[in-house]
């Protein structure tokens, strides 16, 4: 993954070659180009900062459904426990499923993003389902309102332990992010009417998350709406990058990439293959961050992060 140009540059040239030379890109590939080509053109800056908790960078949630009802990951001394919780219906408590795929993250992205921007651990979520969909980025459309139901009730219910080192010392939290949300009550998640409208972040996690989000460029956050693995893999460069002191780098193996981001995949070949046509997407994205590929693994090398150090203090 030698860059001679920067590759928010190089989406748009082979963005505009392909069109030239009359071949059709997709929708997908062109919205990468377009989000490539302004973040490559109009540096970051405070209004383009989102945010996510430092563990959660280093250690994603499942990508995929699964019948389990706990997942563990760790990458040095950060680690994630999730446990699936219950939820009251109004007749019995009903079984949820571990959250997966890209919605919690960028659900949590949202959240976190605008209880750091307000100070406040109250999250005002839109006057309907409709526009929290839209202000992440998602069509609203019917799969959608029931897929964002399923996911904030998994998010809601589940106990979060994250496992950190923080200034020195090793951190353990052990939380529901999200301490009150009632959408899951409502009958018809159409009646825009019904939708609670604030979301209440616990007390833990909020104190917490104040001194431990990383910046992440929104409009890269944006453009891998879609890929769980897109996201991961971007929001652990932005986090690891800028950290490195060694000017010849790191490299990371596969198989410990494997370990951090493709647990669910059996051979290494196979998530050799889906990391790196992933992390194409996201050196478009951050086209600052010094990333190779050499035998046996990735070099990550000193790079400046995705936003501006001065916008938040990263731990």
């Amino acid at each position: 993954m030698k860059k001679s140009r920067p590759p928010g540059l190089q989406a748009v040239s082979e963005s505009t070659m392909l069109q030239q030379l009359a071949i059709p890109i997709t929708a997908a590939a062109q919205k990468l180009a377009d989000a490539a080509a302004d973040i490559a053109l109009s540096p970051a800056s405070e209004r383009d900062a989102c945010y996510l908790h430092a563990v959660l960078c280093q250690v994603g949630m499942p990508r995929k459904k699964t019948a389990a009802l706990s997942f563990e990951r760790t990458n040095g001394a950060a680690s994630l426990l999730i446990t699936a919780g219950k939820l009251w219906d109004g007749r019995s408590w009903v079984q949820q499923q571990l959250p997966y795929g890209p919605k919690p993250r960028l659900i949590l992205i949202n959240l976190t993003s605008t209880a750091v921007a307000t100070g406040s651990r109250f999250v005002d979520v839109g006057r309907s389902t409709r526009e929290f969909l839209e202000r992440m980025g998602l069509p609203p459309q019917g799969s959608e309102y029931r897929s964002l139901r399923r996911q904030i009730s998994s998010l809601a219910a589940c106990r979060m332990q994250l496992g950190g080192r923080f200034g020195g010392e090793i951190v353990n939290l052990d939380t529901q992010p999200i301490h009150r949300f009632n959408v899951w009550v409502v009958p018809d998640v159409h009646q825009q009417t019904l939708w609670p409208g604030v979301v209440e972040l616990s007390q833990e996690y909020f104190d917490h998350v104040r001194d431990a989000a990383v910046p992440l460029d929104e409009r890269a956050v944006a453009a891998l709406r879609g890929t769980a693995l897109g996201l991961d893999l971007y929001a652990w460069l932005a986090h690891r990058l800028w950290r490195i002191r060694d000017a010849n780098g790191v490299i990371v193996p596969w198989q410990a990439i494997k370990s951090q981001f493709g647990q669910e995949y059996v051979h290494l070949k196979d998530c050799r293959k889906e990391v790196r046509s992933v992390l194409r997407q996201v050196l478009a994205l951050y086209s600052r961050a010094r990333v190779d590929e050499v035998r046996g693994g990735l070099l990550l090398r000193p790079s400046p992060p995705p936003i501006p150090r001065v916008v938040v203090t990263v731990r």
